[in-house]
């Protein structure tokens, strides 16, 4: 399995461009986290709780943490792909429902793109995407 950045129409990562946007040390934190989506095999069962938890539906929340700072990295499975959609600072019990919105968008624009025939650039995904 691998984990790639969602990216939009214009060729921005959003996922990315906030992680990049971050102090050094977090943005270690964060890169350790997405590296336990790509140690997974096809055939595992998803991260658990307290790593990653179901946000809806196939909807997942990657699960960090920075001292008393705490992320969410929404992605979605799309065959050998983990898509990272989204990204938040959480800063109350319940995720905004505004945020499962953008990244429900944001799965339904990447699968749109990778259906069609041919593919046009940017490709949906990172740099590593099929």
């Amino acid at each position: 399995m691998q984990a790639v950045y969602f990216r939009k129409t214009d060729g921005t990562e959003p996922v990315n461009d906030f992680i990049d946007q971050l102090a050094p040390k977090v943005q270690a934190s964060l890169d350790l986290q997405i590296d336990r989506l790509n140690m997974l095999s096809p055939k595992d069962p998803p991260l658990p709780f307290p790593h990653s938890s179901q946000v809806r539906g196939e909807l997942r929340e990657l699960r960090c943490h920075y001292g008393n700072s705490l992320y969410r990295v929404f992605y979605q499975r799309s065959d050998r792909l983990f898509v990272l959609l989204h990204i938040i600072r959480k800063s109350s019990q319940k995720l905004p429902e505004a945020d499962i919105v953008i990244t429900q968008k944001r799965m339904d624009e990447f699968r749109q793109r990778m259906n069609e025939k041919p593919r046009q650039p940017p490709r949906a995904a990172g740099r590593d995407a099929p």
